[in-house]
């Protein structure tokens, strides 16, 4: 085997020559690192990651248990396998080492055909578990892409009812990214947010076309029906442990809520409205406002930032509005992007 392919195997102890006899039994197999005291040992450790550290319980100034504490408290070295070396065969102290991550006990004097067997199963375990932990990451990714696929084409099919291309949904929710970013979101959320708000209008699958395509005002029947497609969408999407469906779910019932507590379908007042829905709704109404719709035609930038500036503690949350306006060259530079075709 290629001396670059090697399994690394760090040893750890204060003798000399334990070291010397643990890298004769080990060294054509794998490489070899060594280290003879608790402190060098963490700083190799967190520079080469080796697959495995064959660790001394008694050292001078840092025990075994001590370096193997630090090794688990790290994040960077917590998986790194450890295989404590003791003269003492006393169960009580193998007990402390398991408990304290180790995966396995040796004693000294070594026996070089049992340190090798120990060590080299201890390796194909840590590599495969990699292989494994790499697969479910790449399975997990793959489910969630489709998720957030089937997500974006439901929304889009919502809007497809009531918008010729259904981009809509596409600027939407990325303008919501834009302006959670700039109310001091963190970034995780802001993308959970851009990620459930395509759901937002999906309850307007349950509106009727006569209302839902009425070129004109609704009047009070129709409005009723209207707004139903708040609780639909909510009903649609249902309830699911999933942060993104969960929050889709809430975006769906909640973002036409108003700060001023006139909105539907509860009429929560200011914070009552979850902050997330309070980031759709006015990136929706945003957008909406520069699109053609069947009822109106497209306001011009001037006159849509009048109308946003106006209801800035009435629809919207001031803040929000603050951050839209903050951030306006970047959704402008959305709405081109995703521009209607």
């Amino acid at each position: 085997m290629n001396e670059a392919n090697k399994p690394v195997v760090l040893v750890v102890d204060d003798a000399a020559e334990s070291i010397d006899v643990a890298r004769g039994a080990l060294g054509q197999q794998f490489q070899v690192k060594a280290a003879i005291n608790g402190a060098k040992a963490l700083e190799i450790a967190a520079q080469h990651t080796p697959d495995l550290i064959l660790l001394d319980v008694m050292m001078p100034d840092m025990s075994g248990y001590e370096v193997c504490r630090r090794l688990k408290a790290d994040y960077t070295t917590s998986h790194i396998p450890v295989i404590f070396v003791t003269t003492l065969s006393d169960s009580e102290n193998e007990g402390q080492g398991l408990e304290l991550g180790a995966v396995d006990y040796v004693t000294k004097p070594y026996v070089p055909s049992l340190l090798r067997s120990r060590v080299r199963t201890h390796v194909a375990l840590h590599r495969q578990q990699i292989i494994l932990e790499q697969i479910v990451k790449i399975r997990t990714a793959e489910l969630l892409e489709t998720r957030l696929e089937i997500i974006r084409r439901l929304g889009r099919a919502a809007e497809y009812r009531d918008n010729e291309t259904g981009m809509h949904v596409l600027r939407m929710s990325h303008i919501s990214r834009t302006i959670a970013l700039g109310s001091g979101m963190r970034e995780e959320r802001a993308e959970l947010i851009l990620q459930a708000s395509p759901m937002h209008d999906i309850g307007k699958l349950g509106v009727p076309d006569r209302v839902l395509l009425k070129p004109g005002k609704l009047d009070d029947e129709e409005w009723e029906v209207m707004k139903r497609h708040s609780r639909i969408g909510a009903e649609i999407i249902g309830e699911h442990p999933s942060d993104l469906l969960v929050l889709a779910r809430m975006v769906a019932l909640r973002h036409h809520e108003r700060w001023d507590g006139t909105g539907y379908p509860d009429g929560l007042l200011g914070e009552e409205i979850p902050v997330e829905a309070r980031v759709v709704a006015l990136a929706d109404v945003f957008d909406a406002l520069l699109s053609v719709r069947p009822y109106k035609l497209s306001w011009t930038i001037p006159n849509a930032l009048e109308f946003i500036r106006e209801q800035s503690g009435k629809h919207f949350e001031p803040r929000m509005v603050n951050a839209l306006l903050s951030r306006l060259d970047e959704c402008l530079a959305i709405r081109e992007r995703y521009a209607d075709l």
